[in-house]
């Protein structure tokens, strides 16, 4: 397992590529890489053991970092603006490509960050091969607000939990919880760049998620007419815990499936 720190200007993101045992590592498919793109709180621990075994699933290079404000990355300086995942699909996401050498990935986000893999894919500079986007958001619903709200008055509850996963606790939740319940971000919304994407996408989310209703896919397959979808039972959120073995054989289908 590699890790490591980059810095851009003075501001550090730290990473990590999944799959430990040398042995996968000689049955990898050469050149097959996957980058992680985590959730509004997530950072690169708090995928926990998902990424080595998506990297076992698939036989793929698996990339996972934090995004500024969390994890052990820098934490934020100043208060997240509007086009806060435009900047990081258009800005952030290829200077890191760039430094580490990787060409034509396989975005896989969660949420927030499939929200900035999709924004990435519709880009004239994407080196994206594929998206795999778990929980997607391309508009606010009132149920992602209502959610978002809840998760607000719960965080005196979930701060020690949180906290596991960042250096910095309150810079990575308010900085997600207050930009996606200001007034200004309820218009927020990238439907309109959908049709753009020229990379195949596999969206996954589940029936009972709480942060967003399933038409979210549907306004990407509409969009995108040859969108893979996969709506999953007994799901919320997260589909990587609620239904890991599910996500990794739809995955690895997807994959395979690939033009070389």
């Amino acid at each position: 397992m590699q890790t490591g720190i980059l810095t851009f200007d003075g501001r550090a993101i730290e990473y990590r590529f999944a799959g430990a045992d040398p042995l996968s590592a000689l049955a990898m498919v050469p050149a097959r890489n996957i980058v992680m793109l985590h959730e509004g709180l997530g950072s690169t621990s708090m995928w926990r053991d998902f990424p080595d075994r998506l990297a076992a699933a698939t036989r793929a290079r698996v990339l996972v970092y934090s995004r500024i404000g969390y994890g052990r990355s820098t934490p934020l300086a100043q208060a997240r603006q509007v086009d806060y995942m435009h900047e990081e699909a258009r800005t952030w996401l290829p200077a890191i490509l760039d430094r580490l050498g990787i060409a034509r990935p396989v975005l896989f986000g969660h949420s927030d960050g499939a929200s900035i893999a999709l924004i990435h894919a519709a880009s004239t500079a994407s080196k994206a091969r594929a998206v795999i986007a778990l929980a997607p958001h391309v508009k606010v619903e009132d149920l992602t607000a209502a959610s978002i709200e809840k998760a607000r008055s719960a965080y005196s509850t979930i701060r020690e939990r949180l906290a596991r996963y960042h250096a910095d606790v309150d810079s990575a939740f308010w900085g997600w919880n207050r930009i996606w319940l200001d007034p200004a971000f309820r218009s927020w919304n990238i439907e309109a760049l959908l049709p753009a994407i020229r990379c195949p996408v596999l969206c996954i989310q589940g029936r009972n998620d709480e942060y967003g209703t399933l038409e979210q896919i549907a306004s990407i397959a509409r969009a995108l007419p040859g969108t893979n979808t996969v709506e999953l039972a007994d799901c919320r959120h997260s589909p990587h815990r609620d239904q890991p073995e599910a996500v990794l054989d739809a995955a690895r289908e997807f994959i395979e499936r690939l033009p070389a």
